[in-house]
C-alpha cells in the first residue's frame, strides 16, 4: 500500500504528518486535551532541547569553602614567613598589638561587607562610614571615649535604619541605596579643609589581643550560624532568582534591615580603632579604598557577590593574610596605594566568587532527559483515534522481472 500525504489526514485537516513515528511523539508532547488526534487547534510545542533546572533550594556545598580557606591559611602562613624574615620583632611586642589593633579594624570592615554581602544588600558606603567616624572621633576623643564614640554609634545605626528601610520598601539593590548614603557623608567629612588631629590618648594597643579575638570570634562564630541551613537561607532571601526587581516581602526586609545597621556599627567601630591608632591627623578623604578592601577581602574569604554563600574560615584568614601584607609593604618600603590593593583583591575575590558559585550547588543524579524522548514513567497516553497505531511494514524490494508477484502471475 502506497502512503500520500493524504493517508493521515482527517476530515477538517489542511495537513498532517505523513511519518507516524514524528506525528505520534508531535501528538504525545503537544496535545493538552488528550481527547482528540485533532492538532489542528493546538499550539505548537515551541520548547526544545533539554528540561530546565530546578530551582535554586538554598543548599550549598561547604566543603568548597573548606578547600579554599586551607589555601587562604597557607598564604597567610606564607606572608608571616616572609615579615618574619624581614623583621623579627614586627611579630613581637608592642609591635604585634598595633598589628593586632589594625587587623581588628579592618576585620571589622570586612566582617560588615561580608554580612551585606550574604543578604544580598551590599554596603558600599563601609568606607566613608569608617571615614566619618574617624573624624568624629579625633575633634571629640578629648571630652572622653563614652562621648567621641556613642553618638557616632548611634547616628551609624540610624542611617542604617534609613537606608534599610529605603531598599525594602522600594525594593531598591543595596549597593545603590548606600552609594547614595556614601555622598552624603563624604560631604560631611570634606566640609573640613584640613586634615584634623587627634585629641585623646586613648591607646587601644593596650587591649590588642582582646580586640582582635573579638574580631575572630565574631567571624567565625558567624559564619559558622550562617552554615545552618535554615540560617542560611533567611539571611539570604535577598539573593536574586528571577527578576530583580521583583518584591521579596516583609520576611526579605527584616534581614536587609538588620545586616545594613550591623554592619554600620562595625564600621565605627573600625573608624575609631583606625584614628585611635593614626600616626598624625585624619585627613578628609572619600574612604572608598577601605570599602574595596572590605569588599574585596569578603569576596576573597568565599563569600559570593550574589548573596547567600560563605564559607567559615575564609574571613579570619583573608584578614590575617592583608594585614601581615601591609606591614611587610611597608617595611620593604613598596609604597602601594591603598586603591591599588583595593582593585586587586576585588578582582581576586571575583574570581573566587565564580568557583564558588560554580561549585557551591550539591551534586544531583538526575539530568536533563531529552524532550523529544519517550516519557520515564506514568501512564502512557495513547490517542482516541485510532486506539491502535501500528507502523506499516516496509514493502518488499521490486525485482527487475516484469512477470515477479502477482501481477505478472498467470491465472
Amino acid at each position: 500500500m502506497a502512503y500520500d500525504d493524504t493517508t493521515f489526514r482527517r476530515p477538517g485537516d489542511e495537513k498532517t504528518d505523513t511519518d507516524p513515528a514524528a506525528y505520534r511523539r508531535r501528538v504525545q508532547y503537544d496535545d493538552t486535551a488528550g481527547t482528540t488526534l485533532d492538532q489542528s487547534q493546538r499550539n505548537a510545542a515551541t520548547t526544545t532541547g533539554t528540561i530546565p533546572a530546578a530551582d535554586d533550594d538554598g543548599r550549598d556545598r561547604l566543603g568548597i569553602h573548606l578547600g579554599w580557606e586551607v589555601m587562604l591559611l597557607v598564604v597567610a602562613a606564607v606572608l608571616g614567613f616572609l615579615l618574619q624574615r624581614e623583621d623579627s620583632a614586627a611579630l613581637q611586642r608592642p609591635a604585634l598589638d598595633a598589628l593586632l589593633v589594625t587587623g581588628a579594624a579592618i576585620g571589622l570592615l570586612t566582617l560588615g561587607a561580608g554580612l551585606t554581602l550574604r543578604a544580598g544588600v551590599p554596603n558600599v558606603a563601609l568606607g566613608p562610614i569608617a571615614l566619618a567616624a574617624a573624624m568624629q572621633y579625633a575633634e571629640n576623643s578629648d571630652k572622653g571615649l563614652a562621648q567621641a564614640v556613642v553618638p557616632a554609634l548611634i547616628l551609624a545605626a540610624a542611617g542604617g535604619l534609613v537606608v534599610g528601610l529605603i531598599v525594602t520598601v522600594l525594593h531598591v539593590p543595596g549597593w545603590a541605596a548606600t552609594l547614595a548614603a556614601s555622598f552624603g557623608l563624604i560631604v560631611y567629612i570634606q566640609l573640613r579643609p584640613e586634615p584634623v588631629d587627634v585629641q585623646g590618648d586613648w591607646d587601644p594597643t593596650g587591649q590588642a589581643f582582646v580586640l582582635f579575638g573579638a574580631f575572630a570570634a565574631l567571624a567565625v562564630l558567624g559564619a559558622a550560624l550562617g552554615a545552618v541551613g535554615p540560617v542560611r537561607r533567611f539571611l539570604g532571601r535577598m539573593r536574586p532568582t528571577g527578576d530583580p526587581a521583583q518584591r521579596r516581602g516583609a520576611a526579605a526586609a527584616v534581614p536587609a534591615l538588620l545586616t545594613l545597621v550591623v554592619s554600620s556599627l562595625f564600621a565605627t567601630v573600625a573608624g575609631v580603632l583606625i584614628a585611635a591608632t593614626a600616626d598624625g591627623p585624619i585627613a578628609p578623604d572619600t574612604g572608598f579604598e577601605w570599602t574595596g578592601i572590605a569588599m574585596g577581602l569578603a569576596l576573597l574569604a568565599g563569600t559570593s557577590v550574589y548573596g547567600r554563600r560563605g564559607g567559615i574560615f575564609g574571613t579570619l584568614f583573608a584578614v590575617t593574610a592583608l594585614t601581615l601584607f601591609l606591614r611587610y609593604e611597608q617595611i620593604r618600603d613598596l609604597d602601594i596605594a591603598l586603591f591599588a590593593i583595593a582593585g586587586s583583591v576585588f578582582v581576586a575575590g571575583l574570581v573566587v566568587t565564580r568557583f564558588v558559585e560554580s561549585y557551591g550547588s550539591p551534586y544531583t543524579s538526575r539530568v536533563g532527559e531529552d524532550w523529544n524522548a519517550a516519557p520515564s514513567g506514568g501512564t502512557n497516553w495513547s490517542p482516541t483515534l485510532p486506539e491502535t497505531w501500528n507502523t506499516p511494514a516496509t514493502p518488499a524490494p521490486r525485482s527487475d522481472r516484469w512477470d515477479d508477484g502477482p501481477w505478472g502471475a498467470t491465472r
